[in-house]
């Protein structure tokens, strides 16, 4: 791990070191791993109220211009002129193996005008490919300079209204941008209803403070952010999901539109058609280990006679599952028989266990 003196800070990390926060590194940046509180009950608030994240580490990007919707479909495997204003679309860049460089949001915010947000690890990468994709198109990107909270939990609905944010009629899935500048989608990485919200760096310390301040919020840390998304089956890119993985053996064909199953446009059109055809060589599953140790990610996965059928994927303590939970890739032939985990020279068995973990509770309409 780098030091943290070579990391970037958030905008707003003197706000989490008063809070109380710990720091480590992420995808380059210093971010808040636990407050006060520490991860279980962290956890737990968003679940029962409300969570609030700095998720100012990812990057959002603008992409307007009469060719717009054109370099967004070449550029993902998504019908981005199909989409109504407001809606956004949970959609991926691949390469040419239909391997997935990084999955996304994209929102059209107007006609001619989408925004694109996209993971901190990748962000670099992501803004090269998708200036090199779309050089042939008439339109434009921008790199939004935003700070970027999440508003998670079953009461973030209520918070968001107390606090004055532009959400009447923003159901699940939805964004629009906001009169000051800024953006926000009914949306997260928590399986819970909330809000993403982009902020303008001077207007964004006053609405932390004071979402913050409300007593329905709890700030929460990037372990409590991880523990919420495995149990909401959710992936991580860099561990679930990989340029070596595709689509179809992360089981996430169904964000590929059923017109752009047989081939298309985009970048991979051809090779995500095949791996379609065939089916999955391996399968992105839920595992429920025996008894209470959790399996971390890169665990080995053997079956009955200790040859490998895949590893773990992402792996730790579901705090409201109330036990451990984990992801795995396993080749599709294996699935019929028992699987084990490798871990410290000992074999776990480990069960099949659908997914999601914890129900979503998102707001549908």
């Amino acid at each position: 791990m780098a030091e943290l003196g070579e990391l970037k800070r958030l905008p707003l990390h003197d706000l989490h070191a008063a809070a109380g926060a710990k720091f480590g590194g992420f995808a380059g940046w210093s971010m808040p791993l636990t407050y006060p509180a520490g991860v279980m009950k962290e956890h737990l608030h968003c679940r029962e109220a409300t969570g609030l994240f700095d998720i100012s580490h990812m990057k959002l990007f603008a992409v307007s211009g009469p060719q717009a919707a054109a370099a967004l479909s070449r550029a993902c495997p998504i019908e981005a002129d199909g989409l109504a204003t407001g809606q956004s679309k949970y959609t991926f860049f691949l390469n040419g193996d239909a391997g997935i460089l990084d999955d996304l949001i994209v929102t059209r915010v107007d006609g001619e005008r989408f925004v694109v947000v996209a993971n901190a690890g990748n962000a670099e990468a992501d803004e090269a490919h998708l200036r090199e994709v779309v050089a042939g198109f008439n339109c434009r990107i921008d790199a939004l300079d935003r700070v970027f909270l999440a508003l998670q939990g079953p009461q973030a609905e209520a918070v968001a209204r107390d606090a004055g944010l532009e959400i009447d009629g923003l159901a699940f899935m939805n964004g629009r941008e906001t009169n000051d500048g800024g953006f926000i989608a009914r949306s997260g990485y928590t399986g819970e209803d909330g809000f993403e919200i982009a902020v303008p760096l001077d207007a964004a310390q006053a609405l932390a403070e004071r979402l913050a301040a409300d007593p329905r919020v709890e700030w929460i840390g990037l372990a409590a952010r991880d523990s919420l998304r495995l149990e909401a089956g959710l992936c991580l890119h860099g561990q679930d999901i990989t340029p070596d993985t595709n689509p179809v053996d992360a089981g996430l064909t169904w964000a590929i539109p059923k017109a752009l199953r047989a081939g298309g446009s985009y970048i991979g059109a051809d090779a995500l058609a095949k791996a379609i055809a065939n089916g999955p060589r391996r399968k992105r599953v839920g595992l429920k280990p025996d008894g209470r140790q959790p399996v971390r990610a890169g665990a080995a996965l053997v079956d009955a006679d200790g040859a490998a059928v895949g590893s773990i994927t992402s792996g730790g303590f579901g705090p409201s599952f109330g036990g451990p939970v984990a992801m795995g890739s396993v080749d599709a032939a294996a699935l019929e028989g028992p699987i084990f985990a490798e871990v410290r020279g000992n074999r776990m068995p480990l069960a099949l266990h659908p997914l999601p973990f914890q129900p979503h509770r998102m707001r549908k309409g």
